[in-house]
């Protein structure tokens, strides 16, 4: 096992107008971390993990595994372990070929090669496919035998690139609950890079969110929900996302039509972007102090229902969570009201930055 770091790591494609597809990363993963590249299509965060592969340059900066600079080595010198979103297994071969190929390349004896393939097959339930071809199995046994591939070289790094992006929805859940279970009990360092934030934020001891090649915020799960650090990661952590509104300041607070919402730092006079995410916000009666959304969209998901709508003078789609079991109808007028103006965040409407960060 080893910490994995990136140093003002950049990867640069050259043309009329170079494209910095990773600009200056610092980031360093604990060793024994789990943590998740997450963003947008474009973001960086696959070159990024392929840059730690070493199957793309790293331009400026430079990236550690271990004690070692691994800048300019070939990834056969780097001890890292890769899984692809194809899973990349060779069709004519079994499943234990697949698995063994590695380790007979190395020239390990045929016993030991057996009982490393064997270990791992039971480690990820898959004792009874190991004579079976890949096209005898399903698509997450199949991602089963790719990280299969992967333990039984114990390597001191795992980079896993969407592995599971493949995988229809129900069978995703369930295995993305493996992978993290089964890396907690390895304790091997991994990199695992998603464009889901829902999977990023289930999975991953701390998250990294890239934008355009630049790491935006990396933190714990909790710590980018609550805080986090601009608009760009408030907009894209939270399922639905963020309602964000920019207003004018009216003391110390902001107006939601006929409701004055007060303000948990102190702004100066001007505008603000304010954050409230769907939770934060709940239905109220009519007579109760809120302010009033016409209701456009109506999701309704068992137990919750999210309630999309607009406010009187806003473009801007604002998303309620609702009790399922009673949502309001289409074209109805709703009363909004905020369930605690200390869950409000606050932003810089220029900058983006969060106002009130240390």
């Amino acid at each position: 096992m080893a910490q994995v770091a990136y140093a003002g790591a950049s990867r640069v494609y050259p043309g009329a107008h170079s494209v910095r597809a990773v600009d200056g990363l610092d980031l360093c993963i604990g060793d024994g971390e789990f943590l998740v590249l997450v963003g947008p299509s474009g973001s960086g965060k696959s070159t990024a993990l392929r840059m730690a592969a070493g199957l793309e340059d790293v331009d400026e900066g430079s990236i550690s595994i271990g004690d070692r600079d691994v800048t300019h080595l070939p990834p056969k010198d780097r001890d890292i372990a890769m899984v692809f979103q194809s899973y990349a297994l060779y069709p004519h071969m079994s499943v234990r070929e697949n698995m063994a190929f590695s380790l007979k390349l190395r020239g390990m004896s045929k016993s030991e090669v057996n009982a490393k393939v064997e270990e791992a097959a039971e480690l990820l339930d898959l004792t009874k496919y190991l004579d079976r071809k890949p096209k005898a199995l399903s698509g997450g046994q199949r991602q089963r035998v790719a990280m299969g591939r992967a333990i039984v070289r114990e390597p001191s790094v795992f980079l896993m690139d969407e592995p599971l992006s493949n995988l229809d929805a129900k069978l995703r859940v369930e295995t993305r609950a493996n992978i993290a279970a089964l890396q907690r009990r390895l304790g091997t360092t991994t990199i695992y890079v998603t464009h889901d934030q829902v999977e990023a934020m289930t999975m991953g001891d701390r998250v990294a969110v890239l934008r355009d090649g630049v790491l935006q915020q990396c933190a714990s799960p909790r710590e980018l929900y609550d805080t986090p650090r601009n608009v760009f990661v408030a907009g894209f952590i939270g399922s639905p996302a963020m309602n964000l509104l920019t207003l004018p300041v009216d003391g110390d607070g902001v107006k939601l039509g006929e409701l004055k919402v007060q303000l948990p730092v102190r702004v100066e006079p001007g505008e603000v972007t304010v954050g409230i995410r769907p939770e934060t916000l709940s239905l109220v009666g009519a007579a109760e102090d809120g302010f009033e959304l016409q209701v456009e969209l109506v999701e309704e998901l068992g137990a919750d229902a999210y309630v999309h709508g607009t406010l009187a003078g806003h473009a801007d789609k604002i998303v309620v969570r609702a009790d399922g079991r009673t949502p309001p109808r289409l074209g109805e007028a709703v009363r909004v009201a905020v369930r605690d103006t200390g869950e409000v965040h606050v932003f810089d409407p220029e900058s983006g930055l969060r106002i009130g960060a240390e």
